[in-house]
């Protein structure tokens, strides 16, 4: 997940700049500096979309800003292209203040404390808890490849990727992107992520490009090494400030970030001002917490249950358990199926999130036709939006059900789906690398890699997967099992 402008749009040209500005960024009166995903007039529309389908009533809330002139509909990119009159973003701190206020779903459904959560937990699970290096490495490499594949198409719908695939003889997908033979009006049309594309095409991949779906892990590893499996939210939170720099996190992190820089704390860093509180940004930091727990969902769970708590709540803190305990199961489970079966046991059974991906999980498994599987996806979360965990996650076990293990089937089903192509292409890669193991994942997927891990986390640039296997597995062993 880079949700950062979206393609083809002003603002994008800012972002391929290397700035963190939306439209707008400089020139004309009025125009000025436009933060994404912080500005407090950008921030209200999504927070009445969030509190919808959290089921609170935000009518007056809506009402008062649509008298005030204030746009309902949610900026794609981050940030409307002019910056609010004072008195407006103004109104809209008052807004999103009261939103804040407003009852939160039933608890008994959708529990927001991870004591109830482990109410429904299983009295233990029947899977090895000896891990090999190989599945750990073969993780890692799954992560990577399945990132790499979704970054050039990210912020692309579904049709326009399969056009853009058409167009260059590569429908359907089973290889890297390419750009070449694209004709000029489908590039015009379905424009590449213009961040990711110098590095993520076929023609240009010369080792692991940057991407927050790595670095997220890579600082999960560090937090690890330095505290070990009792570290706190608070010291996530500190590792975010001390190694994480603000201009590579987005959505629920941006805020949270924002939120330490104004003082204030886990879980309430992840309450104020906050309408991603159940996007995908927790889902995507986990997997280490599960691969250093083999065997252990609920280790793994606890464990990014904390890390979620300084950013998400509820949907967007199952999401990460759910990987978590997906992640424990799978370089030591012999099928997707005992995976699957793992991630689901750590999440509240009667909650919206483990409902889309039950369902999703028997649609993957229902039939080979996966345009099929698609389409009821689409048509049961389209709602959502594309960064949104539900609809993401639904896609995720559709696609493990469907590709049965096989990084290859599993990734390029997965990246076809559209959404947040690279963020689920890492989740389903890393799964399904794992289960196959780094010796056995074909090589036209992991030579690309050059066991090579750009990244902007001090100490970790340049890293390779091979490093990352050998440091993952002594945290694992260092851990033990009960």
């Amino acid at each position: 997940m880079t949700a950062g402008p979206a393609a083809g749009t002003p603002a994008a040209a800012g972002a391929a700049a290397g700035t963190s500005t939306a439209a707008g960024a400089a020139g004309g009166p009025g125009r000025g500096l436009r933060l994404t995903w912080v500005q407090p007039e950008d921030l209200l529309p999504h927070e009445l979309a969030a509190s919808r389908d959290e089921g609170r009533d935000v009518t007056a809330l809506a009402e008062r800003w649509a008298a005030a002139g204030g746009d309902a509909v949610a900026p794609v990119s981050g940030a409307s292209p002019v910056p609010a009159s004072p008195a407006l973003r103004a109104l809209a701190v008052e807004l999103l203040d009261a939103a804040d206020a407003l009852p939160g779903p039933d608890t008994a459904e959708e529990p927001d404390d991870l004591d109830d959560v482990r109410k429904s937990w299983p009295g233990g699970w029947q899977l090895p808890t000896r891990v090999d290096r190989d599945r750990l490495h073969g993780g890692w490499l799954g992560r990577a490849a399945g990132c790499l594949l979704g970054k050039p198409v990210e912020k692309i719908p579904r049709h326009g990727i399969r056009e853009i695939l058409t167009a260059t003889g590569r429908w359907p997908l089973r290889d890297w992107f390419t750009g070449q033979g694209l004709p000029a009006e489908v590039a015009a049309r379905w424009p590449w992520n213009r961040r990711s594309a110098p590095t993520s095409l076929a023609e240009n991949i010369a080792g692991m490009p940057e991407d927050d779906d790595l670095n997220f892990a890579l600082l999960a590893l560090r937090i690890l090494e330095t505290h070990g499996p009792g570290f706190t939210s608070a010291d996530v939170a500190q590792a975010w400030l001390d190694w994480l720099p603000a201009g590579r996190v987005f959505t629920a992190e941006r805020v949270a970030y924002r939120n330490l820089l104004l003082g204030l704390t886990p879980p309430d860093t992840a309450r104020r001002h906050n309408p991603f509180r159940e996007w995908i940004g927790a889902q995507i930091r986990t997997d280490v917490y599960g691969w250093t727990n083999p065997g252990r969902p609920d280790r793994a769970a606890e464990a990014a249950w904390r890390d979620a708590a300084v950013s998400h709540v509820r949907g967007g803190a199952y999401g990460a358990i759910w990987v978590a305990a997906l992640a424990a199961a799978a370089p030591v489970a012999a099928t997707v199926d005992e995976v699957l079966d793992a991630g689901e046991s750590v999440l509240p059974p009667a909650s919206r999130f483990t409902t889309a991906v039950q369902e999703a999980r028997a649609l993957g498994a229902g039939t080979d036709d996966w345009e099929s599987i698609l389409d009821t996806l689409h048509a049961r979360h389209g709602q959502l939006h594309w960064v949104h965990v539900r609809n993401n996650a639904a896609l995720v076990a559709a696609a493990l059900a469907y590709g049965g293990g096989d990084l290859e089937r599993s990734i390029c089903a997965v990246v076809a789906g559209g959404w947040d192509t690279d963020s689920n292409g890492a989740t389903v890669g890393a799964v399904t690398g794992a289960l196959t193991g780094a010796s056995r994942l074909p090589e036209r997927w992991t030579a690309p890699l050059h066991n090579r891990l750009a990244s902007s986390i001090a100490g970790f640039d340049g890293i390779g997967f091979d490093e990352l296997a050998d440091r993952t597995l002594a945290l694992a062993q260092a851990g033990g099992a009960a």
